[in-house]
């Protein structure tokens, strides 16, 4: 029989984050995050870490495990992860991973694809030729591997960078590849989706934005600075606006602006991505503004292994 996981998923601010924590309480297990910027040390604001308080209550893995000055990717995390998942099964228990990052839960459930390893000299060139011809590598991409162009946002340089450095260096279309090689984990998984109505979404993306810049924001962001780091925690969203604010490009109240826009954008893009992902069980918590509140309703739609009858809230 295959080991469980429960994976915990949906939009940026949906409120995964509390949830997540009761659901672990109940169950007297451990959270996995699955967020590709909260592996960084040093960014806690703005990637809105579980607050000291949520982490006492739970034990929380895969957060701050890398500094802002190295580079991150999804073959380390499953890595990482395997073992954290294996660990908290040999001790009796169904551990939950919670995130918003798309690669990393499609990774988990559908296996690690082993591509060709870094090639700085060619990742320097590619670059080179984007900040010649902005926009020629997904241009590129498009004519090489349609299929694969049309998983990435067209602004997300990094993807499209390496997407066509392992087309390149294999002389193949990277999504043939991925669609050969990857293989899955020995897991089953329940997997649930927290979902609001659009408008309501968004506006608690404004308020945990407003939220975040009161918490002091641009002084984490003016520390990440002083860290030497690598492109990928400077594109992160709530960075990349507040270092424009802090190099004098724009306004505070116009950092905030973009910073509201980007994560709705983000909120969007991750809304299409899991639709398309299979055996989500989702649940719409529209007009629940508690953990509590949302707790109730998840458990009261779904079954969640190990959670009995006595494990709901009074």
């Amino acid at each position: 029989m295959k080991k469980r996981v429960i994976i915990v998923t949906g939009p940026t601010g949906v409120g995964k984050t509390g949830f997540s924590v009761l659901l672990a309480e109940a169950l007297g297990t451990e959270i996995i995050s699955a967020d590709s910027m909260q592996v960084y040390r040093g960014m806690d604001i703005g990637t809105a870490k579980p607050s000291p308080e949520e982490r006492a209550r739970v034990r929380h893995h895969m957060l701050d495990v890398v500094t802002p000055s190295e580079t991150y990717s999804a073959g380390r995390y499953i890595r990482a992860v395997v073992p954290l998942i294996e660990a908290i099964h040999r001790s009796g228990r169904v551990p939950i991973v919670i995130g918003g990052t798309g690669l990393y839960i499609r990774t988990l459930t559908r296996g690690l694809f082993s591509g060709p390893e870094a090639d700085p000299e060619l990742r320097a060139a590619l670059c080179e030729i984007e900040r010649r011809r902005p926009g020629s590598l997904y241009r590129e991409l498009e004519r090489v591997d349609p299929a694969k162009a049309r998983s990435i946002d067209p602004a997300d340089r990094r993807r499209i960078v390496r997407a066509l450095e392992v087309s390149l260096k294999a002389g193949r279309p990277v999504s043939e590849l991925q669609s050969e090689l990857t293989a899955p984990l020995p897991y089953e998984y329940t997997k649930i989706g927290l979902t609001r109505e659009r408008k309501e979404l968004y506006s608690l993306i404004e308020e945990r934005v407003d939220e975040m810049f009161a918490r002091g924001l641009i002084d984490e962001v003016a520390g990440l600075l002083r860290m030497n780091p690598s492109e990928t925690p400077l594109q992160a969203i709530g960075y990349k606006e507040v270092i424009g604010y802090l190099r004098g490009e724009r306004s505070l109240e116009e950092a905030k602006l973009l910073v509201k826009r980007a994560t709705k954008r983000y909120a969007k893009r991750q809304f299409t991505w899991f639709r398309k992902e299979p055996g989500i069980h989702w649940v719409d918590i529209t007009g629940l503004r508690t953990a509590e509140e949302v707790f109730e309703k998840v458990t009261g739609e779904i079954e969640i292994p190990g959670l009995s009858s006595d494990c709901r809230l009074a």
